[in-house]
This record gives C-alpha cells, structure tokens and sequence, in this order.
C-alpha cells in the first residue's frame, strides 16, 4: 500500500481524500471546517482525523493541495473591446482558476478605479490590443491602475508595443509580469503563457496572503487554486492518458452555495455545414463561473434568470410560498432540506441552476439569410454532440433525483437556439474526489484516471424532453442517436 493525501482547503470545509496508488483505489473522504483565519493546520488535522475513524491509520508518502479559500484567487480584468480583448483575459483568467469578480473594457474612469480599489483584488490583468495596433487604451489604463495604493500584482498581457511602457508606469505601485498578448492577432487566441504566469503569482503571492504557508511543512508539493486542480481532472478523463484511454468529449457542472461552474472538454466548432463561426476562437478547455447563480449564497440569482413561475411548476409548491421559503433560504445560507416540501424546491432550484448556467456556457445559432438561403451563424461552443455530463455539488449528490436534475443541461425548448447536449449519459461525482484527482494526476495521472472510472457514479442515459421538429426542421439539430457508454 502507498498511501497519498490530496487536500483542498475551501472557504468554508478542508476536504481530504485519501488513495491508494499502488492498487489504484479511493480509501476515504472527509472534511471539517476551514480554519484559515486562526491555523490552517486545526481544520486539517481535524479532517485527517475523521478520515483515520474510517480508513484506520495511515501513514501518508506523499501529500497536495489546491485551495479555494478566503474567497479563490479574485482577478479583474482590463481590456479594449468587450468581444475581443476583454473576452480574451476573461478566458484566460477563468481558465487558470482564477474567480473573475470584473471585467473592464475601453478606457477605466475614477469610478472604476475606486470600484477596483474597494474589490481588493488578488491580481489584476492589463490587456488591450493587437499586437503593433492600439496602445493609447492599455497606457491609460496602467496610468489608473498605477494611482490605486492597494499593491496587486499585474499581468501586462497586452499590445507588446506598449508593454515596456506599462511596466515602467506601474512599477513605482505594482509588482508588473509582462507575457504574451492575449490576442496578438484579431480573432487569435494566446492565453496559456497568461494562465501559467497567473499560477506562479498564485504561488508566490496568494499562498502567504490566504495564510496557506502555515501548512506548507505538511504538503509534499505546490499548492494550485482548485478550479485549476478540477479543470485538470476533466481533462485527463475526457483524453485519458498515453496508455490508458478517457471516456471522451464531456460537459461538468459543480452546483455549489455561491456559485455555478461549468467546464467542458471538447471542439465545440460548428458540425453542420450551413453554419458559420463568429468571434474569439474557444479555448478547447473553457470553463465558466456563474457568480450570480447558487443553491444559497445566490439562490435569488436562480429566481431572477427562471422566474419564481418556473420555479412553482417544477416543485409542485404555490409561487408565494416559493418566494417565502427562498427568502428563508437566502437568509440561512447553512439549511439543508428537513422535509419533502424543502427537498422539491431545492430539486427546483438545482435543476434551473443547470439550466441557466449550462445555457450560458453553450454556444448558440442565429439566423442569417444569404444569396444561398438560410444560414446560421454560431457564438460561441457547440455542444450538442457531447454525449457525458458529469455532476457534483451539494444539492446533487444528496438526493435521489440526481439523473432528472442533470438532464437540465440538456436543451430545452425555451432556449430554442442553445447547442446544449440532446443526449448523455449522467455520471456523478458524489464524494467530491475530481479536484483530487486533478491533483493526483500531476504525479500519478493512470491512478488517478482509473480512480475517477471506479468511483463516478453512472446513472444511466437521459435525452431532452423538448426535442422539437421547430429545430429539426431548421436543419442545425444533432443527431440524438445512442449515447457512448463507458462501463461505468
């Protein structure tokens, strides 16, 4: 037996999972409270304890963590053009785990500059045009930034042009990395020296400033921002490794208090010939963070994108006893459901969680006439050939409904328009071990891959109730043939 300890320590629980990689085989979960602002090391300890009630005594080789705590890694972002640059370091960002609390485009004004001020955040990232193009925007805006006394670190990511220049503007306030422009050419993407350069920030920086430091002696490697830790877990069981294949293209979604993060592996380029791409090219691993939407922290966020109607209908419940039961919620954001009553309206909520913030990560069709006829034109990610849905979250894995809420990541005919999924299988991940195993994977990739096919729960194959012959008819709608299941 060699026994490893992957440990996330979150805002509000330090979870730790416990493997065995020499057989391959999950031995335990357990969290306990985050202890960030006293010791880090009492949750820890606390949460290694009621892992050894259940696993017996372990005497670990190894141990990693990642870490959501005190918040994540908060980032805002400064670009040109909302659609283009600004879009750019929003992907960027997202995709190294970092939680973007703003985007800015065009020229900041004092108002921006007080709003960042009051944000505190971790790092900020400086974009704004092409490379040889403008560079009036991305040197006034390092003028602002340089006025604000917080001392942020800053990534200059921009026209290369004005890079040089930027440092020397920030440098009397800011610690400045310059790297790669995140779109150095129109409609050209470069994100991942941003997203490398966003993580060795992490580690120099954010460490100490989120009090992690205090258990670096008990972790065997680098600490990673979870989000980053989970994007890399999808991503080994979407592609496997050299010798051991992954189940495919595939959709995540984590339904958590606070927020709604999806992640998807795949092309997500057109499939239908009459269809054309528009906009920044999408990054092959993308994930989304829907600040506004969870299950507590943001329940009224579900309220306003589906409506308290919505919300009636699929729970069964009166729409003014809803409204009463979510303000219950929102102002006891600890509650979990007591009763039958409080079970389907979180069913409700959950499922319409899925809905909105999978629609949002989707890609979607418009219509455009043309000498040749009608056309459509894509935004963004088609994934409606992606036949796996992976979900986690509280309100998923304590419930039995799990497959029924899933399927609200499919599409729906309310959002006729959407490239969401027709068909896929539903696994689930009920003990919360991908964030884990992403971390696993950096030292023991097959281990962790063959883990994640044992422990992910498979509920079977769920297709779209609201298959219409509107989009069938239209031309764009996927074949919802048989789903690809993988022995799970």
């Amino acid at each position: 037996m060699k026994p490893v300890l992957l440990i996330d320590f979150g805002s509000t629980y330090t979870k730790v999972t416990a493997v065995d990689v020499e057989e391959e085989k999950l031995l335990g979960t357990a969290a306990s409270f985050t202890t960030i602002f006293t010791d880090i090391n009492e949750g820890l300890n606390d949460a290694v304890r009621k892992l050894e009630e259940k696993t017996g005594k372990l005497d670990f080789s190894e141990r990693y963590a990642c870490s959501s705590a005190a918040g994540g890694l908060k980032m805002i972002s400064s670009g040109l053009v909302p659609e283009l640059t600004a879009e750019a370091a929003k992907m960027a960002s997202l995709g190294a785990g970092a939680k973007v609390i703003k985007v800015y485009s065009f020229k900041l004004t004092e108002d921006d500059a007080d709003e960042i001020r009051a944000a505190k955040p971790d790092i900020m990232l400086l974009v704004g045009g092409t490379d040889g193009g403008n560079s009036d925007c991305i040197l006034h805006n390092a003028g602002v930034i340089a006025g604000i006394e917080d001392p942020f670190p800053v990534i200059i990511a921009g026209n290369r042009s004005a890079a040089r220049e930027c440092e020397r503007i920030l440098s009397p306030t800011h610690k400045a990395y310059i790297c790669e422009n995140v779109m150095p050419k129109f409609d050209q993407l470069n994100i991942l020296p941003t997203q490398k350069q966003i993580r060795d920030i992490f580690l120099e920086r954010i460490i100490t400033a989120k009090g992690l430091s205090k258990a670096s002696d008990l972790i065997s490697g680098i600490v990673n921002p979870t989000p980053a830790a989970v994007m890399r877990g999808i991503k080994l069981l979407a592609e496997g490794t050299g010798d051991e294949p992954g189940i495919g293209e595939l959709l995540a979604v984590d339904v958590g208090g606070a927020t709604t993060d999806v992640y998807t592996v795949c092309d997500g380029r057109p499939t239908k010939g009459n269809t054309v791409f528009k906009g920044l090219p999408e990054p092959y691993e993308k994930r989304t963070v829907e600040g506004d939407i969870g299950m507590r922290y943001s329940i009224k966020g579900i309220v306003l994108a589906s409506g308290i109607e919505k919300i009636s209908e699929l729970s069964g419940i009166p729409a003014d006893r809803c409204e009463e039961m979510i303000e219950h919620l929102a102002g006891h954001t600890d509650e979990v459901p007591t009763s039958d009553e409080w079970e389907r309206l979180d069913y409700a909520l959950a499922s319409m969680a899925i809905d909105t913030a999978v629609d949002r990560h989707a890609g979607h069709i418009t219509e455009a006439y043309t000498l040749m006829g009608l056309s459509f034109i894509q935004h963004g990610k088609d994934l409606s050939n992606i036949h796996r849905i992976i979900v986690t979250g509280g309100s998923l894995i304590h419930t039995r409904r799990t497959d029924e809420i899933a399927a609200h990541a499919l599409y729906c005919a309310r959002s006729p328009y959407s490239l969401r999924p027709v068909r896929a299988d539903i696994l689930v991940d009920r003990s919360y071990i991908i964030a884990a195993m992403g971390l696993l994977s950096e030292h023991y990739p097959k281990a962790a891959l063959r883990i994640m096919k044992k422990e992910l729960e498979h509920l079977g194959t769920v297709i779209s109730p609201d298959l219409g012959s509107q989009r069938e008819d239209k031309g764009f709608i996927p074949d919802a043939g048989p789903g690809q299941c993988h022995g799970f």
